[in-house]
């Protein structure tokens, strides 16, 4: 494994920091006081820790120990499954408890999203708030998809594409990843990547396995679903203070579904970003930072353990 992606860490003027995980060697970009609130920060399909670069300064300059990892399989963390929710959510159980503490605050998105929604879901007492960022609820979803919403199966084509053997490595890797770097492109607001930042992902692309990794997480989970090991629970509000934070423009999600997530929150708010895409917070990382911070602030007092 190379072990050039930590650059981009400390040209932002963050730490590399590696976690030794039981069974897992987890690579991580940190920064702010070590004493701070935790705040950890999970990204989605197919980036890695680098999109949250926006967010990490103005998180850890607000008084928050900010941890962004590559997740499991995904950039400098290692290569191995299984990829099923259980596993990725315990992985970051034991990341909070390696950072000293019990409880974090969570923000994820695309899949870094679903891994969040799975943990205040199993381990509420794992998390102080929430932020979710262009994802659904997971029944929000499945319902969605199963009950005859056509126009959002559809865009969820690529699932399907994702379950075959080494064809889609194969295709996703033609000629230095371009198919991914389009994707990037088409799927966001015009300028939101520039080339280095496309490179800077390519560079976790070209990890040895990464890809079959990346794409192993979408398998497990419908392979889970398929043999019938997914039993959705019965529908209860999540009591965990949660921020939707939703690009109206995603190619490949609906708008309805956060308003839909919503309704399963006691304690929830759903801002909407007209004009940003499924990447919200490149697109609005400015915006995004700050509501972040504001949402995570409210929490962090007298009121506060770690």
């Amino acid at each position: 494994m190379t072990t050039d992606l930590s650059s981009w860490t400390e040209r932002h003027g963050y730490t590399s920091t590696f976690f030794s995980l039981p069974n897992l060697c987890m690579f991580a970009a940190t920064a702010g006081p070590e004493d701070g609130p935790l705040v950890i920060l999970l990204h989605g399909f197919p980036e890695c820790a680098y999109s949250w670069r926006h967010q990490i300064g103005p998180l850890a300059q607000a008084g928050f120990r900010v941890v962004a990892p590559d997740q499991r399989g995904y950039g400098m963390t290692d290569k191995q499954g299984p990829y099923d929710l259980d596993t990725l959510v315990d992985d970051i159980v034991q990341l909070i408890q390696a950072n000293g503490h019990t409880k974090a605050y969570i923000a994820g998105h695309d899949w870094g999203a679903a891994v969040a929604w799975h943990l205040v879901d199993t381990h509420p007492d794992r998390v102080h708030r929430l932020a979710i960022l262009n994802v659904p609820h997971p029944q929000v979803i499945e319902r969605a998809i199963l009950s005859g919403n056509w126009r959002q199966a559809l865009k969820s084509w690529y699932i399907l594409f994702f379950q075959l053997p080494w064809l889609p490595e194969r295709l996703l890797s033609l000629n230095d990843f371009r198919p991914l770097r389009d994707t990037l492109r088409q799927s966001s607001r015009p300028g939101t990547f520039s080339e280095a930042d496309l490179e800077e992902y390519a560079h976790a692309w070209r990890q040895p396995g990464a890809m079959s990794a990346m794409l192993g997480w979408y398998r497990a989970q419908v392979r889970r679903v398929a043999r019938r090991q997914y039993r959705p629970r019965p529908v209860a509000h999540i009591q965990t203070p949660t921020l939707i934070l939703w690009g109206d423009q995603d190619t490949a999600l609906e708008p309805s579904l956060a308003d839909l997530s919503a309704r399963r929150l006691t304690r929830g708010q759903v801002v909407h970003f007209p004009a940003a895409s499924h990447f919200v917070h490149e697109d609005e990382p400015a915006d995004v930072a700050r509501r972040l911070i504001q949402h995570f602030r409210s929490q962090v007092g007298s009121h506060y353990q770690r």
